[in-house]
């Protein structure tokens, strides 16, 4: 019995791990020309009501592209933009712009 409950344990909390993002660096910064009429050029945004993604987490970015693009997070603008957005078109924008100087330092 313990060692099913483990198993399960391990499996769910393997699913539950963050996505690790690859994508394409130079496939998201020609992606981006969209992002830019609110986001800015490298992701940061010069509009408060915009906000900066260059320096954010690429697994925050990817999921909450993923979020609009299923609803969850709700933005009219944010909505229209995703939907023909493809998982790689997610991962290849969060990595470009988690790699711009941003919101916070590398370490």
């Amino acid at each position: 019995m313990k060692k099913t409950l483990f198993i399960l344990a391990a499996v769910a909390l393997g699913a539950s791990l963050p996505v690790h993002a690859k994508g394409n660096y130079e496939a998201g910064k020609a992606k981006s020309t969209t992002c830019a009429a609110c986001h800015g050029a490298d992701g940061n945004s010069t509009v408060p009501s915009f906000p900066k993604l260059a320096g954010q987490n690429r697994d925050y970015l990817f999921h909450s592209l993923k979020d609009y693009k299923s609803g969850k997070r709700n933005n009219p603008i944010m909505a229209g933009q995703v939907q023909t957005l493809s998982d790689a078109d997610m991962l290849d924008l969060a990595l470009y712009f988690s790699k711009q100087k941003g919101l916070y330092l590398k370490y």
